[in-house]
């Protein structure tokens, strides 16, 4: 009876270590499958989730395309306004400025191709910080003819000017932007009577130069001049019409009148 009991108890021992290995072989494989089902779903959220955006657009992106075009060309611009002017003049002898722009900044509408047979005239270059003043050597004939000089080849920026003589001839001057050089200096071949009077009449009437009309159009706000132009001001008298360009890129358009230097409009092209 002793025998049999104890072989009893044994059976039961090893019957009950087998049911908590089968046990713990259980749990193990459940858990291994609950934390493969948790990585499984996590994988598929990931793909359905977007990724965070941490870098912020660039300053260039959130101009407009016109303020865009306007930092570019200002950017790599060395000659300012009052030297252009001052080189235009001089390459008409008695010449008087009637209009000036910096050819890429808003000028869609104006003739941009140079003449093929355009060549230019060193007339000194300009510091980066528009200090120097480059002087034109005017034609002795007064045609605007420039001297012979290197090629324009590669441009860049160019500031396109309208010189005219006393009786209205007007005369087109090309100036490099970058080194103040002459490009080219003609005279308009697609005038008539009726235009030269016109301009010479408008010339007349105006007893304020360009640069004091950029001068308080700059007073204004400040910014970089990048065209002026003499025009009519609806028959009452005549204005001188500057562009000025902000730190924000955007253009300010001011009507100068050319008699007493009171502005007359002022618009701002939000583009």
């Amino acid at each position: 009876m002793n025998s049999a009991s104890s072989r009893s108890r044994t059976l039961k021992t090893v019957g009950a270590l087998g049911m908590a290995a089968a046990t713990a072989v259980l749990m193990t494989g459940c858990g291994q499958s609950s934390d493969s089902a948790t990585s499984a779903a996590t994988s598929e959220a990931a793909k359905v989730v977007p990724q965070k955006q941490t870098t912020s657009p660039s300053a260039s992106a959130q101009l407009t395309e016109d303020q865009q075009e306007r930092k570019k060309v200002l950017d790599a611009t060395k000659v300012t306004f009052d030297d252009a002017a001052t080189t235009a003049a001089g390459e008409v002898a008695g010449g008087k400025l009637v209009d000036l722009d910096l050819e890429g900044v808003d000028d869609d509408d104006k003739d941009q191709s140079p003449s093929p047979t355009g060549s230019g005239s060193p007339t000194g270059s300009a510091s980066p910080t528009g200090s120097a003043s480059p002087t034109g050597s005017a034609s002795p004939s007064g045609t605007g003819t420039s001297s012979p000089s290197a090629s324009p080849g590669s441009e860049g920026p160019v500031w396109v000017a309208e010189v005219a003589e006393k009786d209205g001839t007007v005369h087109t001057v090309r100036i490099n932007a970058v080194d103040g050089k002459v490009i080219e200096a003609r005279v308009d071949a697609d005038q008539d009577a009726d235009d030269k009077k016109q301009t010479a009449d408008r010339l007349a009437q105006a007893t304020q130069t360009p640069q004091q009309a950029a001068k308080v159009a700059t007073e204004k706000k400040k910014g970089t001049v990048t065209s002026v132009g003499l025009d009519d001001n609806d028959g009452k008298g005549v204005v001188w019409q500057v562009d000025v360009v902000g730190s924000d890129w955007k253009k300010t358009t001011f009507d100068v009148d050319a008699k007493n230097d009171t502005i007359v409009r002022e618009e701002t092209d939000n583009d």
